[in-house]
Parts: structure tokens; sequence; C-alpha cells
């Protein structure tokens, strides 16, 4: 799974360089997603704009990704594509993530 980990002064950006999360990179999704955050910032932002596809596999990988950052950080996302949006609205995770429109937007919320 190809993600990237960069700090941004208050907050931590993944980037996850695929375009599917799905039930083949799930798992791997998961490992890979704790690896980069286990003692990071408050605030991660997981940069989505690349992923063209996620099915319940990975919806359930990034909400699992959530829950090992613990009840003290947080996990926003960003940049998500109309078909990656559709399924968190469909699925009614756009009210459990806090999601920006882009990685620029979140970037200049945090910023502040």
């Amino acid at each position: 799974m190809n993600l990237e980990s960069s700090d941004d002064g208050d907050f931590q950006v993944v980037t996850v360089n695929e375009e599917r999360i799905d039930a083949a990179v799930a798992i791997r999704f998961k490992d890979r997603m704790r690896d980069l955050t286990a003692n990071g910032t408050p605030h991660v932002v997981l940069d989505l704009s690349e992923v063209e596809f996620i099915d319940s596999s990975g919806l359930g990988a990034v909400v699992a990704a959530m829950k090992q950052l613990g009840g003290t950080r947080r996990l926003d996302l960003a940049g998500l594509t109309p078909t990656v949006d559709r399924v968190f609205r469909l699925t009614r995770m756009d009210s459990v993530f806090t999601i920006h429109d882009s990685l620029a937007d979140a970037q200049a919320v945090y910023a502040g």
C-alpha cells in the first residue's frame, strides 16, 4: 500500500497514492496507517485525492484507522473524488469524519 506521510506543523498528512482502497488492500492500508500514525500529531489528515474507488472493506479500513488514533487524536479526510465522496455520504460517514474539499483547505484550517 503506497502511503506517504509528512508533518505540516501541528498536523500530519497521510497521502494515499493508490486508485483503490478495497478488500484486496484494506488490511495493508490499516497496518500502514498504524505504522505511520503511531506517535504522531493530534490531528491527521488523510489525503484521498488519488483514490477513485473505495468499497465497504476500504471504508471499514478508514474507520479502523480513525479508531487506532484513540480518543485524543482525530482523523480528517481531504480531497475526496466524487465517487469516494458519494460512498461516504451514502453510508453517512460524512457525519463521522470532518471532510475538507482539498488538502489546501485542511491546511488552512489547521494553520490558523
